[in-house]
């Protein structure tokens, strides 16, 4: 019952204590139900299902700053995510033994090149550069006689002397002859009086043996080649006849050796014999027939270079028109001014490549021939190096390739040479045996960043080794690519060259890239390859694992480790590597202005190369059963195994040379059916 002020206040009921009979079932009814109830089950648990459903009502810009939080979290998540994973593999991967280097070398300033020959190190830096030596880490002579500083320095190693060719600051190449215990300047190759015409040193090479240099110039918008003729007896005979302060009859170790600038004595100066320039650009033709244009190659030398071809103006003039039609829109852009033309060349021994005539042959071991490519060109030149400046500079033979060469690279031993072109393929050739070892094309999206050629090596019970006798026509190197991975690339003889991924391209650690590779020629198969983060490791390429790793010590670290400054030695098992120290407390007082040290690395010191570096080399017997020898040498072998178990009375001699024979045949057979 109501009261009369309406339905808000109830009639009173009787506490339950009081109420009479036993306790009615409750029934629910449908007045009873929660208005949810009605919903479906989809539409009572729609919040749910779609938690942002509230907040897609909301005005901007907070559904902007909504989604960018969002958007920071869960990218912040998977970062977290993945440093764990990283963290996780790096517990449980096996790291490699990390050794420390034996030697160092404390700089007072920061060097900015360095070299190694025989027994000493070089090292450019502030007007002028510094001798080192290689067993004691110490000073020995210091030559600081210029006004710019020295920006890279080239090192040949003549046998008993050393030629040093530093660069400076103003492209100034000087050539110094290291004999003994003297040091004597040659000559300025490129220095001018008019400071304003100063050409600049780009490039330079010397021949195998030293008996020619070339240096690639480059000034007032011009690029060339000068090579000259070194007279290497006549500095001999000269630095001979001089009282040096050594007996030449009595052996002095390196550690005792002083050296001595000659600067009042003046050597022969080397001979100019030959000025390259580029190719010019290629336009239309004069010419009437083709038989003008066989009749102006003499002697079909410069066939296959483009120069000489019968295509008129008018062709070339529509040819360029259709091509700005195509590209007008990349064409129309402002482009930067071009740079100038590179060469890369490298002196060749004499060989069957390239036909030369009796009288312009070089005794064996001595370059005889030229080869240069020049940036953006398609054929690869041959000059020859028996003339005289008064003769004009033209190319003995060219080698056309199919696309742009961007790279070339002749071995240690100038045997063989691989031509690199943009397009990711690489041409292998057998420069003393006179033909090609095959073609190969990188993997898609690879294009060869530098190649190093590795000394002919065999595993026999699974350690790499060395064969003492000579090898033929085998070519084993390691090819760094534009994207950081690392591949090898070996070639025997007739067969076609094989490609092998080492190192692959690294997809989220970027730090983990390869920067620079360097082969270890006193470590059978072993490569040293530098990280952009740093980290230097040694790895054998027949397993593709890694051996062991190199670090600085605690405080030093490397100067620039996207750039390492390195030397690896030729003939003794050790490397160099340039470390900075400016965080480093000053170890004496002797050293208050060390800013970097040069760090040594001995292969022999740590156990576990100290076997390899001492024994890499493999008996000749041993070696031929795991090398592919020519047809007659395997019949020669098996005629000499067959002789020295001919013990049997019953085996004449004409029946074995029966055998051999038939043996002779199915080799024979089975090479013509490879």
């Amino acid at each position: 019952m109501f009261s009369s002020k309406g339905g808000w206040i109830q009639k009173k009921r009787p506490p339950v204590s009081t109420r009479q009979g036993p306790p009615k079932a409750l029934c629910p009814v449908k007045k009873d139900w929660c208005e949810d109830d009605d919903k479906g089950e989809e539409e009572r648990d729609y919040v749910l299902h779609d938690p942002a459903q509230g907040l897609d009502s909301l005005p901007q810009p907070y559904r902007m700053i909504n989604k960018m939080v969002n958007l920071l979290f869960d990218r912040s998540w998977e970062l977290i995510e993945e440093r764990a994973a990283l963290r996780e593999a790096d517990r449980t991967r096996i790291q490699p033994t990390t050794y420390a280097p034996l030697t160092e070398i404390q700089l007072s300033q920061r060097p900015s090149c360095m070299a190694m020959s025989q027994d000493y190190i070089f090292i450019g830096g502030a007007k002028g550069f510094s001798i080192y030596n290689l067993y004691n880490a110490e000073q020995v002579y210091v030559w600081e006689k210029l006004k710019v500083d020295v920006t890279s320095i080239w090192v040949t190693d003549l046998g008993n002397e050393i030629l040093i060719a530093p660069v400076d600051e103003m492209g100034i190449i000087r050539l110094f002859y290291l004999y003994k215990d003297g040091l004597f300047l040659i000559k300025s190759i490129n220095e001018v009086d008019d400071s304003s015409k100063q050409p600049t040193c780009v490039k330079m090479e010397t021949s195998q043996g030293g008996d020619f240099a070339a240096f690639l110039l480059q000034g007032a918008g011009d690029t060339w080649l000068d090579v000259y003729k070194l007279p290497r007896e006549a500095w001999l005979k000269e630095a001979e006849h001089l009282p040096l302060t050594l007996n030449p009859k009595k052996k002095v170790k390196p550690l005792d050796v002083n050296f001595t600038f000659k600067s009042d004595i003046k050597l022969s100066p080397p001979v100019h014999i030959m000025k390259i320039k580029p190719p010019k650009p290629i336009t239309g033709t004069t010419f009437k027939s083709p038989l003008e244009v066989f009749a102006k190659v003499e002697d079909y030398s410069g066939l296959g270079s483009g120069q000489n071809h019968f295509i008129r103006d008018s062709q070339w003039e529509q040819h360029a028109e259709r091509v700005h039609a195509c590209y007008k829109k990349n064409l129309d852009r402002e482009l930067g001014e071009e740079p100038l033309s590179t060469a890369t060349f490298h002196f060749l021994l004499p060989s069957c490549i390239t036909t030369t005539p009796v009288e312009a042959r070089s005794p064996a071991g001595v370059a005889y021939v030229l080869g240069i490519h020049w940036t953006g060109s398609h054929n690869f030149f041959f000059y020859l190096l028996n003339r005289t400046l008064k003769d004009k500079a033209e190319p003995e033979g060219v080698w056309p390739c199919a696309a742009p060469i961007t790279a070339s690279w002749l071995s240690c031993s100038s045997s063989y040479l691989v031509l690199a072109c943009e397009d990711g393929v690489l041409t292998l050739w057998d420069v003393a045996e006179g033909f090609p070892l095959g073609v190969i094309a990188l993997p898609e999206g690879c294009f060869c960043q530098s190649i190093h050629f590795l000394k002919y090596f065999l595993v026999h019970k699974g350690q790499n080794l060395y064969p003492e006798g000579p090898v033929k026509s085998q070519v084993q190197c390691v090819v760094l690519c534009t994207n950081a991975s690392l591949h090898l690339v070996t070639a025997s003889g007739t067969r076609g060259p094989t490609s092998q991924v080492l190192v692959t391209r690294p997809v989220k650690h970027l730090d983990e890239a390869i920067c620079a590779v360097a082969p270890v020629p006193t470590l059978p198969g072993m490569v040293l390859i530098f990280a952009r983060n740093g980290s230097v490791s040694l790895m054998d390429v027949t397993k593709a694992e890694i051996i062991c790793a190199f670090a600085l010590p605690a405080g030093p670290q490397l100067a620039v480790p996207g750039k390492p400054l390195f030397v690896v030695s030729l003939q003794h098992p050790c490397f160099l590597l340039l470390g900075d120290c400016s965080g480093k407390e000053k170890p004496t007082s002797n050293a208050k202005n060390t800013w970097n040290s040069v760090f040594c690395f001995n292969f022999e010191a740590y156990p576990l190369l100290e076997n390899i570096s001492k024994n890499p080399t493999i008996p000749q017997e041993d070696s031929r059963e795991n090398m592919v020898l020519p047809l007659e040498k395997r019949c020669e072998l098996v005629l000499q195994k067959s002789f020295q178990k001919l013990k049997r009375p019953q085996v004449t001699k004409d029946q074995e040379w029966t055998r051999l024979r038939r043996y002779s045949l199915l080799l024979q057979r089975d090479n013509f059916r490879k």
